[in-house]
């Protein structure tokens, strides 16, 4: 007895995995249902040819064992059209039913498709989609529901039965959200904005989690995510809503700092155009977002007199300077159209009377001629011709 307990003690520590729970196989959301489908549906069709093959290692080694006098030998055989046919045939077959697998799964199963159903037998009505966006933070993760205008760090609630969206970006390295009772696992990139769809089928607290290393504190960020019914929700949505503490760019510049094993706290009200701003990478303010930017680059940028009047607003920097010659005539950037709206409005008002023109230079008199006959006058062109012409405009 004492023998076979120390052969067997090497087994000991299997009973550890005994108090884990296999949530990729058992998940409580459809899109995680039916991943978990495409992961043993798949592992199948591989275990077609793992398991004959693990068998006949086993078998041919007992079989022609040095000691098995009464097995055949023929070493000068070297093919067979038979095994041949069938060691190629199967594990053909095998990669075209895995092939049209992914193909099908891959679709079905896109983070970017909005869900076709709540379940396997519940189709999508005309219910909205419940709108979430992430921030993957160092390290925390930032939740804002645009639509109930609060916002909550490493706590998530969502209703039952009802899809959610899931729109994701980052603040500084690229990380991976994942909740595997839900749904897939997908990237949030800085600057960028990524998308995933899931549903909860199931009432409970389940774990979400970063699944990509960022940094020292990637072990810690780690959130809870609730799944509730509507009454629930409303709930939770309301104690959120009586946070004293709001989330503007100020707050969110706070926030945003590194920081490990951050508690779950609740933001209202919440800044509009916040997540918008995180994207674009322009929270700070008199900072120029990613979106205008491209948009002054697909008109060909600011021109050559942009390239100087735009002042460096870091004192550091040193006194802004023009360049090429160009006279120092500066603007600090470029605003809004909603903060050009406000400076208009508390501008003063203009004088409208009109001016007398009287004691400018040159008056009255003629343009001057400039080179190679072409006259200067503002904002036009003309070429002079001889008395007898008429002159051309361009």
């Amino acid at each position: 007895m004492t023998h076979l307990f120390k052969r067997v003690s090497w087994l000991a520590p299997l009973l550890l995995l005994a108090a884990c729970e296999a949530v990729v196989l058992r998940p409580s959301g459809d899109i995680a249902a039916r991943q978990a489908e495409l992961l043993v549906q798949s592992t199948a069709l591989m275990l077609v040819i793992i398991i004959p093959v693990m068998a006949l290692t086993v078998w041919f080694a007992w079989r022609y064992r040095a000691s098995n006098k009464q097995a055949s030998y023929d070493p000068y055989w070297d093919h067979s059209t038979k095994l041949e046919l069938v060691i190629w045939a199967i594990p053909l077959l095998i990669i075209v039913c895995l092939g049209a697998l992914t193909w099908v799964g891959t679709h079905l199963l896109d983070p970017y498709r909005p869900l076709d159903r709540i379940d396997a037998e519940t189709p999508v009505s005309n219910q909205q989609p419940l709108q979430v966006q992430v921030v993957a933070m160092d390290w925390k993760w930032l939740f804002i529901y645009p639509e109930q205008g609060v916002a909550s760090v490493n706590e998530l609630a969502v209703p039952v039965d009802r899809p959610v969206q899931f729109t994701l970006t980052s603040t500084s390295v690229m990380n991976a959200f994942y909740i595997p009772a839900m749904a897939g696992m997908i990237y949030a990139m800085p600057g960028m904005q990524t998308t995933l769809h899931g549903v909860f089928n199931e009432a409970g607290e389940y774990q979400g989690l970063a699944s990509h290393y960022s940094g020292h504190g990637f072990s810690g960020m780690r959130f809870k995510a609730r799944a509730l019914d509507d009454a629930g929700f409303d709930i939770w949505v309301a104690q959120a809503a009586d946070s004293a503490e709001a989330l503007d760019r100020a707050r969110y510049l706070e926030l945003e700092k590194p920081s490990e094993n951050v508690p779950p706290m609740a933001f209202a009200p919440v800044d509009p155009q916040l997540f918008s701003r995180v994207v674009n990478l322009c929270v700070e303010e008199g900072r120029m977002c990613m979106a205008e930017m491209m948009a002054l680059d697909a008109q060909g940028g600011l021109g050559l007199p942009g390239i100087a009047n735009v002042a460096l607003t870091d004192p550091g920097l040193g006194t802004p300077r023009p360049v090429l010659g160009l006279p120092p005539f500066q603007v600090t950037g470029i605003c809004t159209v909603e903060e050009l709206d406000r400076m208009l409005a508390s501008a003063p008002p203009v004088d409208s009377a009109p001016r007398d023109l009287t004691p400018l230079r040159g008056r009255g008199l003629d343009a001057p001629r400039g080179i190679l006959g072409w006259n200067l006058i503002p904002n036009k062109l003309t070429q002079s011709v001889p008395p007898d012409g008429a002159d051309q405009n361009l």
